[in-house]
């Protein structure tokens, strides 16, 4: 039985195609998910997908949290169905309280775009078994409000529970503390980072490599083994 993973369309969101071509690409069926529906479709995980939901008129994924599609993915998150969240959708995961901090604008006030190198501290969660810890990867990355905060008690508690999932190495692209990239929860279901691993799955597009293509491959083999 093919794994269903479910991608959220909110207003303005701009990776749903994307991210549900990546999903294919790995061997999983998509399942397209809208955000006014609190209906999720029977499916195994969720991704909520990167752009820039409801323009970001008042805080970046600060409207989005509250759409109805949201009350069921945070009951069954809690409940540990695996959510990703991508850019936005790591934004809507803080606002939501499924992830500790929250994303302030780049500390260089300008958008940026760019392929970005990563470390991977935690291969131990359900999107990134695939990978190995002290990994580097190459990951393509697309922002204005970037940069990871949290309060120093936070902080040390992700760092001393391993739940900094990845770092940007080399350059710090938005000033982000720690130069933190992404993190997950204690239970390791739900992951949040804000580069873009959908945008890197197939060697014509992105960064021309498919660094990106693990995330999706290793809830695929995780959901196959539950």
């Amino acid at each position: 039985m093919t794994a269903r993973i479910g991608v959220v369309t909110f207003p303005g969101s701009l990776d749903d195609r994307d991210t549900q071509r990546a999903i294919r690409v790995a061997g999983a069926e998509p399942v397209a998910l809208w955000h006014k529906d609190k209906d999720l479709k029977q499916v195994d995980a969720v991704v909520l997908c990167g752009g820039f939901s409801y323009g970001d008129y008042l805080r970046a994924g600060a409207i989005a949290r509250f759409s109805p599609v949201m009350d069921t993915v945070i009951d069954q998150a809690k409940a540990g169905l695996p959510v990703l969240g991508i850019c936005n959708g790591f934004q809507i995961l803080t606002e939501a309280h499924l992830l500790p901090g929250g994303m302030l604008g780049n500390d260089h006030l300008h958008f940026i775009c760019r392929d970005q190198k990563l470390r991977v501290e935690n291969a131990d969660t359900a999107w990134t078994t695939d990978y190995t810890a002290g990994q580097e990867i190459h990951i393509p990355l697309k922002n204005m409000d970037g940069r990871y905060v949290a309060d120093r008690r936070t902080l040390d508690e992700l760092e001393a529970e391993g739940r900094v999932a990845f770092r940007y190495v080399d350059f710090n692209p938005n000033g982000s503390l720690n130069d933190i990239a992404g993190i997950t929860n204690a239970a390791g279901n739900v992951v949040g980072l804000m580069p873009h691993p959908e945008h890197a799955v197939e060697s014509l597009i992105g960064t021309g490599r498919t660094d990106g293509l693990p995330f999706f491959t290793s809830i695929l083999k995780k959901l196959v083994t539950v």
